[in-house]
């Protein structure tokens, strides 16, 4: 074991300490809540499945309590100057630098999410508030619209008390780019965070208090989403829902929601597709494809899981991938070396393993992994694995894994290409190499999906819009992507006094 994982370790242990020794409430109207007689279950941490300490399991009651202390909350929050919201914001993004490695190793523990990626989580978040800090002040601008005898302009007030349900994967990143904007427009908020990993939620939420946010501003309650979520979601105090995670649950919020016509943001699966044409940098585009599916564990909804190769290229491609995957290094997260982690629960493990008896099933080949790593310990690690042979129409082509898990499918030309990509209910993200021009352009227009890069990894950019089509959500976040979701739009028309009013009843 090497001196620096050690250190880590030791670090790692002195910031989890609280949470093993005292229980983790939730934080409503300002102040830390821990119910009589509360319900709590244990934190398990991936890396060994032991206990990082008890969370409370939240009830409708909490749930309500935390709605009732947002909506009370919400007006002088719409009402205070976006150059004072500005101000809080960038304090809140100085202290989330200022606890950076806290941060990082927290969440590392928590999710099972190597460091290596981690530990610019802070920053990144950081970098989230800042910019919709900077557009605070104008989030409620609008535009001018002329006419001859009219003028017409728009202006945008907060929609009030907002629902943030985020998930397991990365969930500090996720929720600073959820709640950034929201505060920045003027909008409360009630928090759940995903049960697996509930940590980063409770630095975020004393961070906001640190930072000076009024009591009532950001609300946080754990617990499940049977009880918690779904109560949130239903709430009449609430106007909108901003969620991540699958798409079985994203329907269950649209039923949820529908009584009370909140506006809903979901951010769902997906079973994004990267094509690499015969004509392609070989060398980037199988940098790529190893990235965007082994980092992060595999636990990404931008991950791209299907890989489509040009038969001209295929064995070539298939022959330097697997080398690549071979020699990814799977071990504990805090070691720096680590490139793949563990996945985030048990039960989680065990879904993943179920495709690759799936894929033994149905045909496929596995040409590296496919098993459980029982040599690291008692967490939740996996080999990381490459399915070939594999055609469209298997489960493992279908499904959403959602771990270190990739499949290769062969295609002739560009027309087939682009149809085995979009033969899929999801429509998230895509991904394409190939350095014919036409092509590039004819690709962005073809491919189904939210959001398409060509000859690019994920690369993100805060004013761009970010979402998916068909199951794999509804609707955008990212610069004013994100004002729109968060403020109501009101028409203003003000007439010149030059027009003639009809008239009746002379």
């Amino acid at each position: 074991m090497s001196e620096v994982l050690l250190n880590n370790q030791a670090l790692a242990a002195r910031y989890l300490q609280r949470f093993r020794e005292q229980v983790t409430g939730h934080f409503i109207n300002g102040r830390w809540l821990i119910p009589d007689a509360a319900a709590s279950f244990d934190n398990l941490t991936p890396i060994d499945n032991s206990s990082l300490g008890r969370v409370i399991a939240g009830t409708q009651a909490e749930a309500d309590q935390a709605c009732e202390a947002a909506s009370a909350a919400f007006p002088a929050w719409r009402d205070l100057a976006g150059s004072e919201r500005r101000k809080l914001l960038h304090k809140f993004a100085d202290l989330l630098v200022a606890r950076a490695e806290e941060i990082a190793l927290v969440e590392s523990s928590d999710c099972g999410q190597p460091l290596r990626f981690m530990k610019q989580a802070a920053l990144r978040g950081a970098e989230n508030f800042r910019f919709f800090a900077d557009k605070a002040a104008e989030a409620k601008d609008g535009l001018a619209l002329m006419q001859a005898e009219h003028t017409n302009f728009t202006v945008r007030s907060p929609i009030g008390p907002v629902a943030v349900i985020t998930p397991w994967n990365t969930p500090f990143m996720l929720a600073t780019w959820k709640i950034a904007p929201a505060l920045a427009a003027g909008c409360t908020l009630v928090h759940k965070p995903a049960e697996f990993s509930p940590l980063s939620a409770a630095l975020l939420a004393e961070i906001s208090q640190e930072a000076g946010l009024p009591a009532g501003v950001w609300n946080l309650v754990n617990g499940f989403g049977e009880s918690v979520g779904k109560r949130l979601t239903e709430h009449p105090a609430i106007k909108a829902v901003a969620f991540v995670g699958e798409t079985v649950t994203g329907s269950h919020i649209m039923a949820q929601a529908a009584p009370t016509l909140k506006r809903l943001h979901l951010e769902l699966g997906g079973k994004n597709p990267v094509l690499v044409f015969e004509d392609a940098d070989f060398e980037r585009a199988l940098d790529a494809v190893v990235f965007m599916i082994y980092s992060l564990n595999g636990q990404r909804c931008t991950s791209s899981s299907r890989l489509f190769i040009q038969e001209s290229i295929s064995e070539r491609f298939l022959a330097a991938l697997s080398e690549r995957v071979r020699h990814l290094k799977v071990g504990h997260p805090l070691d720096p070396a680590t490139e793949v982690g563990p996945l985030i629960h048990s039960s989680h493990l065990q879904k993943v393993m179920s495709y690759m008896d799936a894929a033994r099933e149905e045909g496929a080949s596995i040409a590296v992994g496919g098993r459980r790593l029982t040599s690291l310990g008692k967490g939740n690690y996996v080999q990381p694995t490459l399915f070939t042979e594999a055609t469209n129409q298997m489960k493992i082509a279908r499904e959403e894994i959602f771990g270190p898990v990739l499949t290769a499918i062969s295609f002739k030309d560009e027309a087939e290409g682009v149809s085995l990509a979009n033969a899929t209910p999801y429509g998230l993200a895509a991904y394409a190499w190939t350095n014919d021009q036409g092509r590039a352009m004819r690709l962005a227009h073809q491919l189904e999906a939210g959001m398409v890069w060509i000859n690019s990894e994920n690369n993100r950019n805060l004013p761009s819009p970010f979402g998916g089509v068909k199951m794999s959500g509804i609707g955008r976040d990212g610069g004013d992507y994100s004002f729109e979701f968060y403020m109501e739009t009101k028409n203003v028309c003000l007439a010149h006094g030059t027009h003639p009013v009809p008239v009746l009843g002379r």
